[in-house]
């Protein structure tokens, strides 16, 4: 039975609840579709902003429509990338967004979060994304690799 009468709705909702549920699961969580979608928003944010607007348009092409349209909510290509070198720099969207979780890390939210999305994209959009970030935002991802292939 459809929820939303359109099919490409329909997917897509079913689509992003697999990735929510899989971010509660990466980081130990119960089941939390607000917790996961703050986690999910904020380490987008803190990857789309340091982004060019050619490189964010191309990762952005193999979300998912309604995590999609989560990369893009409230963005400004005109200053961007944004000259962040530190991963504490990068992790600031993040904490931001999920400041109300205080039992778990930015740093560990956002490799959960690119764990999921290592799995749902390919591998060579995640490589050409990884190359153009600074090492040490590189070095977080590496971590999101080694947690999702352990599982």
């Amino acid at each position: 039975m459809s929820t939303t009468g359109l099919a490409a709705f329909d997917s897509t909702l079913h689509t992003t609840h697999i990735w929510l549920n899989e971010i509660c699961e990466e980081l130990g969580w119960e089941r939390d579709p607000q917790r996961a979608y703050k986690a999910l928003r904020g380490a987008l944010h803190a990857l789309r902003d340091r982004l060019h607007p050619g490189e964010a348009a191309g990762f952005a092409a193999q979300l998912p429509l309604l995590v999609r349209g989560i990369f893009y909510e409230g963005w400004h290509p005109a200053d961007k990338p944004k000259k962040t070198h530190s991963l504490g720099e990068f992790l600031v969207p993040v904490a931001v967004e999920c400041r109300s979780d205080g039992k778990t890390s930015p740093e560990a939210i956002a490799r959960a979060v690119f764990a999921v999305v290592r799995r749902h994209m390919s591998v060579g959009e995640v490589a050409d994304i990884i190359t153009v970030l600074p090492t040490e935002i590189q070095r977080l991802w590496a971590r999101a690799f080694r947690v999702s292939t352990a599982l």
